[in-house]
């Protein structure tokens, strides 16, 4: 591949921001489409006299458009909320996110369906707060649920543009507990919403040309009324004296700080407004028509309640926010995360007698999908999406492991540990592979790209120090071989390079499609080499380090640094364009470990040049963290379709089988630890994929099952069902379940696990003997299933969106006990009319007596090898004579020897009833 030189660059991202200009906005674009704006735009080109490689054009415009991302999807709760934004649309300018808008798409050269997902996902977050031009008093809370390095950044300042233009005047950005995180979050700030400089203005009505940057600096941007009482350099925090002496106009314009997450900072800023604007007298003063918007970055860390009593004062930072929400009338708060473990353990009736309700986000919760290109977890260690827990699949090619550094740094050492001399290979190899990836990147054409390297490999700051010695004085020795260019020693490191270059690299990125990966001469990454190892520096990023990774300032050469760092560098802080990573601190939570991650992210055209260098250990430990985070999205997701609220926040995750916790002791106190499996449970299908091609695998299948159990086992017909009894288990499985395909969002019916889970009794000897039951009417549309024909049975949808079917239940309640014996059947029913009695009770509702028993108590009676399928075939809710949709349920019975996996559940999930004991529940009459 032929290099883009530096000078060429310009013109080709000014071709790939014309080009996407051409390209339709609401759709993928067609081939057809793609080509004729490349030759349109490189006949343009030429024609002004300028060079432009079609082909690199080509390869930009398709790493770009073929990026594709999923819908948010969310719980919200409509009480007392009042909708404004559709009609807000129409008289507001939304001036700030348009400018934004524009940054993304040609400055930050974003796929354009990843801006649109930006767009739509922060309008479904601004629509759920209030209008700030609501009169009277309102609170607003919720939380957004990202990935790790996946761009939360970028769509928070997406949400404060958006703020700003509809009204909000006072916008307080929580960043972190680090002064260096709080300053790289300024900065984005300035670039994306405020358009200026912090460090030389901090309004931008006094703006000058020189101090433009980012939004503010783009060709013909508009100058908008804004201020910020913050700025970016390490120490611009919030300051109550410069605060005054801007005496700035509040209200009139909105005013944006970003601040560290730290109590006293938080309280200048509350008593500063107060004291500015606040009306009324003493400890009931408070601002008023002043709408207030706390963005909460990392809002798992620091701002979670961690105390052990609701009686208790709450902890400092959390006891902070709350004190600043309650004094402002109109006030709304939204955390972001990537690691939701700690928030869904925030009790959701918390009030103190002072501060009110905690932080639980009763308002709303959403989850934001991440783009095609994300490097994450599934990729980095080759886990299924829709089965994290099945690792049998490749992984991309870029980890390395570790097994040599026990004798230069053990896992468990103590702060006064000195590493010894010797480096281990390993790190040595890792220090080769971040020369050769700055060098290939540069033959890439990426010479003024950032080039980042972290070594996490203590928590102590003076061996830090130590390493980052070593490091530096290990890299000076590597200079000086290739110093002289004619030597022996400069021929044998050029001979080391090359080997690793043809052995790892090569390798490599031949397992890449070539249009992400092109390929590279070793003499055109060797003639790089000087250059680029001459770039590298090795820093020491801590609390107590001078040194700062200085991105910004260079953000037109690009800088190369190995950072070694700890805390400072696992929570939030972004290396840009980090390739390579070398990791062997451990912890033992599972949020921690994911923030530590700093390794996922965006890789635009270097993907294949990245390497982990991590031990076997903590290989594993992410394998089980990224199922366990799986299961706790999908459970989201599957609420979601069902349109529960955050009040039903019920979510359990699963608990570590390496002795991993979810997340700090302190931030879990309300959390309790439960044993879950099918043993007497009730999986049902829910959620439907209603394609034609989905409906009819699954109507295939069923024909093929029933065909075979006919000619097996007989059965018979009651009323318009067909049953059939004494079916062994394997035909379940091979027969039925292996050939279902569920909805990818259906998490509780995952029919791969179920047999997981029948196949561990069949071990047993129990599930040995079912009952099936293809369940009909004798009224309405017949469809023939097998020889058998029966009569679709119909349910109430909660909604169809994009071919998703949503129903509330598919189980008829006393379909479930139409194969009990009368003794069991009359046991389930005294134990149901109990149960029921007691609730009632609990809840203060009328008894109503029931004769159908359900739940619980029914699958009690059952014997351990007594199960029940139920199989629906379902009215195409869209098209009356459309292919039917498949659904199932099965009542297991309690096993005898359960076999559990363990779960960390929040107070919501514990008082949720495990059954629904609303017999006709969104069932209509078959």
């Amino acid at each position: 591949m032929s290099a883009v030189a530096p000078d060429n660059r310009d013109n080709l991202e000014q071709a790939v921001r014309l080009v996407l200009a051409m390209l339709p906005q609401d759709r993928q674009a067609a081939t057809a489409e793609i080509d004729s704006a490349l030759d349109l735009i490189c006949a343009m080109q030429q024609a002004r006299g300028e060079a432009l490689d079609r082909t690199e054009l080509a390869r930009e415009i398709q790493s770009r458009v073929a990026v594709w991302q999923d819908d948010a999807v969310g719980l919200s709760d409509p009480r007392g909320h009042v909708e404004w934004l559709a009609e807000a649309r129409g008289d507001r300018g939304w001036e700030f996110w348009k400018r934004y808008r524009r940054f993304l798409e040609d400055v930050r050269t974003m796929p354009p369906r990843v801006v649109r997902q930006i767009d739509q996902s922060t309008d479904r977050v601004l629509r759920q707060l209030e209008d700030p031009r609501r009169p009277g008093r309102w609170r607003r809370t919720g939380m957004v649920v990202g990935q790790v390095q996946s761009g939360k950044t970028g769509n928070y300042i997406g949400l404060a543009a958006k703020a700003a233009d509809a009204g909000y005047k006072l916008i307080v950005i929580l960043a972190g507990i680090h002064n260096s995180l709080r300053s790289q979050t300024q900065l984005r700030v300035d670039e994306g919403l405020l358009g200026f400089d912090t460090q030389y203005q901090q309004r931008s009505d006094e703006e000058t040309k020189s101090s433009r940057i980012g939004v503010g600096a783009m060709p013909a941007a508009p100058r908008l009324p804004i201020a910020s009482l913050t700025n970016s350099a390490e120490k611009g925090d919030f300051r109550r004296n410069v605060a005054s002496n801007l005496n700035l106009p509040i209200g009139d314009y909105p005013v944006v700080l970003v601040i560290k997450k730290h109590r006293s900072i938080l309280e200048y800023v509350r008593r500063w407004m107060v004291e500015v604007e606040g009306e009324g007298a003493g400890a009931d003063k408070i601002v008023r028509n002043v709408p207030l918007l706390v963005i909460d970055d990392e809002a798992d860390h620091a701002s979670v309640d961690t105390t052990k009593e609701e009686e208790t004062d709450p902890s400092a930072v959390n006891a902070a926010i709350r004190r600043l929400m309650n004094s402002f009338d109109k006030a709304a708060y939204v955390g972001y995360t990537a690691t939701p473990f700690a928030n869904i353990y925030i009790s959701s009736t918390s009030e103190h007698h002072t501060l009110g309700p905690d932080l639980f986000p009763e308002s709303f919760i959403e989850s934001l999908a991440s783009p095609s290109n994300y490097l994450g977890p599934e990729r980095v260690f080759g886990l299924r999406a829709d089965d994290p827990d099945d690792t049998n699949v490749e992984q991309l090619p870029i980890y390395r492991e570790i097994s040599d550094s026990d004798s230069w740094i053990p896992a468990r050492h103590k702060k006064e540990w000195s590493p010894s001399e010797d480096l281990p290979a390993s790190l040595r190899r890792a220090v080769n592979s971040f020369i050769l990836i700055c060098a290939a990147r540069r033959a890439r054409g990426q010479s003024t790209a950032h080039n980042s390297m972290l070594v996490h490999v203590t928590r102590y700051l003076q061996v830090q120090a130590q390493v980052r010695d070593q490091l530096d004085e290990h890299v000076g020795l590597i200079r000086d071989r290739l110093r002289d260019s004619m030597g022996a020693e400069a021929d044998r490191m050029l001979a080391e390079l090359r080997a690793l270059w043809e052995e790892d690299f090569v390798p490599t990125t031949d397992a890449f499609p070539t249009d992400e990966a092109p390929r590279l001469t070793w003499e055109s990454v060797a003639a790089q080499i000087p250059s680029a190892l001459g770039k590298i520096e090795v820093r020491a990023v801590n609390g107590t380090s001078r040194d700062t990774l200085e991105y910004y300032e260079h953000r037109r050469t690009g800088i190369s640094v190995i950072a070694v760092g700890g805390d400072k560098l696992s929570r939030g802080l972004t290396l840009e364009g980090l390739s390579v990573s070398y990791y062997l601190r451990a912890s033992n939570t599972y949020d921690t470990l994911l923030q530590m991650g700093r390794w996922f992210g965006y890789r635009p055209n270097y993907e294949d040049l990245c390497r982990l260098y991590t031990s076997d250990e903590l290989r594993r430990a992410y394998v089980e963290i990224t199922a366990a985070d799986h299961e706790l999205r999908r459970d989201f997701e599957e609420m979601a379709a069902l349109g529960q609220t955050p009040e039903n926040f019920g979510l359990r995750v699963r608990a570590s089988s390496a002795g991993l916790a979810v997340t700090a002791a302190n931030k879990m106190r309300r959390g309790v630890k439960v044993r879950l499996s099918y043993s007497g449970e009730l999986p049902e299908t829910t959620i439907f994929d209603i394609r034609e091609d989905s409906l009819r695998r699954n109507l295939t299948n069923l024909d093929a099952f029933v065909s075979a159990i006919e000619h097996r086992y007989g059965g018979r017909t009651v009323g318009g069902s067909v049953v059939w009894e004494g079916v062994p288990p394997a035909d379940i499985i091979e027969g039925f379940l292996d050939g279902y395909v569920p909805d990818r969002r259906s998490y509780r019916v995952r029919p791969a696990f179920i047999s997981q889970y029948i196949r561990r009794c069949m071990a047993s000897k129990e599930l040995s003997d079912w009952t099936v039951r293809l369940v009909g009417t004798s009224a309405g549309r017949k469809v023939k299933i097998g020889t058998a024909e029966v009569g679709l049975v119909k349910r109430a949808h909660r909604e169809i969106v994009d071919d998703r079917y949503t129903i509330r239940r598919v189980l008829s309640p006393m379909d479930e006990s139409s194969d009990l014996d009368p003794q069991q059947r009359a046991r389930a029913l005294e134990s149901t009319r109990l149960v029921r009695r007691r609730k009632a009770e609990r809840s203060g509702k009328p008894y109503v007596e029931t004769d159908v028993p359900t739940g619980r108590p029914l699958r009690e009676v059952r014997s351990v090898d007594q199960p029940l399928l139920l199989i629906y075939p379902i009215l195409n809710p869209v098209q009356a004579d459309g292919v039917p949709v498949v659904g199932f349920a099965i009542s297991f019975p309690f096993s005898g020897h359960p076999s559990d996996t363990e779960y960390v559940v929040n107070e919501i999930w514990r008082q949720q009833e495990i059954d629904e004991l609303d017999p006709e529940d969104g069932v209509e009459s078959q």
